[in-house]
């Protein structure tokens, strides 16, 4: 039972991470946000180093007020800007120039935002992640992977010829993460994982601006370009 207690705990110290990790990632936050907004609306507090140990899978015991923090920012993300626009314009206006570029909260599946009391029990895994975080992609994967989106999305057309209506369906506005996929896309690099897993829901909404939704969501669009590396690699053998 004690082994089976600290697989429990290790498991969701491991989601945990990765749902800090995608929670960062989507929005291009760095460390500094959610701490800054807690201390701004007077919320509980938390550290830039608890977030960062956190979002590595580092910080093993952290306190109530982290959850808290976690929980009371993401309500507060979830209800939109502006009832908190004025004042953070007045005490932090850097951090709302932020998250007026993104301010994405995390959702539950019913589409509520993640409670203080739910991150605790994905730390401890005592709850699982929700499906749309529930995805998993290693190094090696996500090279193959890279590979693979080119195909999905042009079907058969060269990037020159499918372009533009893919460019215009990737929603991200932010530059750098379109000249990030646009350099994918075109073959000249590669995601690393933590960008894939970062990018997996913007990846999805341009599946889907292009040809609709699919059954599952995210998951059945990640299954759906590992079976492309699959049949790729079954016909080259």
């Amino acid at each position: 039972m004690k082994s089976d207690c600290r697989e429990q705990l290790s498991a969701g110290r491991h989601a945990m991470a990765h749902l800090i990790h995608i929670w960062h990632e989507q929005n291009a936050w760095s460390h500094r946000v959610l701490p800054a907004l807690a201390d701004c609306l007077d919320l509980a507090r938390v550290h830039n180093s608890q977030i960062s140990n956190l979002r590595n899978g580092k910080l093993a015991s952290p306190g109530p007020e982290v959850f808290l923090a976690l929980g009371q920012t993401n309500r507060i993300l979830h209800a939109g800007l502006f009832p908190i626009r004025d004042r953070l314009a007045k005490l932090h206006p850097e951090l709302l120039k932020v998250l007026t570029e993104s301010s994405v909260p995390l959702l539950r599946d019913d589409g509520k935002p993640i409670s203080a009391g739910e991150f605790f029990e994905i730390f401890v895994g005592l709850m699982p992640l929700p499906s749309g975080f529930d995805w998993f992609v290693d190094q090696h994967e996500a090279v193959k992977l890279s590979e693979a989106l080119a195909e999905y999305f042009c079907g058969g057309k060269t990037w020159r010829q499918c372009r533009e209506k893919v460019m215009a369906s990737f929603p991200s506005k932010k530059n750098i993460r379109r000249e990030r996929f646009a350099e994918v896309m075109a073959g000249l690099r590669d995601y690393t994982a933590e960008e894939l897993e970062g990018e997996l829901l913007n990846l999805y909404a341009t599946k889907v601006a292009i040809n609709g939704p699919i059954h599952k969501g995210v998951q059945g669009f990640l299954k759906e370009l590992r079976d492309l590396i699959k049949d790729k690699d079954t016909s080259n053998n």
